[in-house]
């Protein structure tokens, strides 16, 4: 049976969607939302089209067993924020079973199809796994996720990239809030490389996914376009927001559960961004944040850096 602790219902999902939808703002979490997105994903992943994803599971491959031996023997609660399918999670749970740690997953995530399929794979290893349906963005959620003195040491993993997906500089002080002293925390970033970086994104099977959820609801491709932008943040040097969005070419009438949502011709529906940054960038993040870097390894194509970091 699989556990899954509920913090966000899909009730709350979908008035959160129809809200989106009129405010012309998809959130990162309903790319991940309806099933032919979570389809659209496993896609992008298992193709090797979607460079990330290939970068962020080969340093893992790469470093596991090394990142492994910074964690003593014993209990250790791994906390994966925005696990997905949870597939390079659990290369890494497996290194740290394999140096005596005895391991209990937590995958969070807002998506239920890939909460279960993180637990599953956990679970499959013959480790125990509870997963909780949450959003770590709202302050609520993210209070609920805080450790309990009692608890056992705590790794927090914040993989692909996803640290990119929301705000990075209120993100990571998020996660330092997650962290007692003794916790550690393994994040990733890419590193940005202009025309390059736009490329790995602009391409037919990302394009896919960007566009499910819009598909979902009956928007496609006849109704309008999916333009990417290359963005600078001027509060950071080398903080790079990559931007898309949708610019309807007529007047679309979407649906979700008997509901009409109307977008008329030339306005447009910001979609989901994803940061990258320079590589002294990222690592300033974290620093400003009150994070001391205690590992970092780098993709073989440099384009993909992961850090190992604990309360400075």
């Amino acid at each position: 049976m699989i556990a899954i602790q509920s913090l966000l219902t899909e009730n709350a999902l979908a008035d959160e969607f129809v809200a989106a939808f009129q405010a012309r703002r998809f959130d990162e979490k309903f790319f991940y939302w309806f099933p032919l997105s979570v389809r659209a994903w496993l896609a992008l992943c298992s193709d090797g089209a979607y460079r990330n994803y290939v970068r962020s599971r080969s340093l893992i491959v790469q470093s596991a067993d090394r990142l492994a031996g910074f964690v003593q023997p014993g209990s250790l609660e791994v906390v994966s924020l925005g696990s997905g399918q949870g597939d390079k999670d659990l290369l890494l749970l497996n290194a740290l079973s394999r140096h005596g740690v005895h391991v209990s997953y937590v995958p969070v995530d807002t998506s239920l199809a890939l909460l279960e399929l993180a637990c599953q794979g956990a679970m499959g290893a013959g480790l125990p796994a509870q997963g909780i349906k949450a959003d770590f963005t709202r302050s609520d959620h993210l209070a609920a996720l805080a450790p309990d003195p009692a608890t056992p040491p705590r790794l927090v993993l914040l993989l692909g990239n996803t640290l990119g997906a929301f705000d990075p500089l209120a993100a990571a002080r998020q996660l330092r809030a997650l962290l007692r002293p003794h916790d550690l925390l393994i994040v990733d970033g890419e590193i940005y490389a202009a025309q390059h970086t736009v490329a790995g994104y602009d391409n037919p099977l990302n394009r896919r996914f960007a566009w499910a959820p819009l598909v979902a609801v009956g928007i496609t491709e006849q109704d309008g376009e999916l333009v990417f932008e290359d963005r600078v943040d001027a509060r950071l040097p080398g903080l790079h927001p990559l931007a898309k969005h949708f610019r309807a070419t007529r007047e679309v009438r979407a649906g979700l559960g008997g509901e009409t949502m109307a977008l008329p011709a030339g306005e447009r529906l910001d979609l989901n961004h994803s940061y990258k940054y320079d590589a002294d960038t990222f690592v300033r993040i974290l620093t400003d944040a009150g994070l001391a870097v205690r590992w970092r390894g780098t993709s073989d194509d440099a384009r993909f850096l992961m850090v190992l970091a604990g309360p400075a």
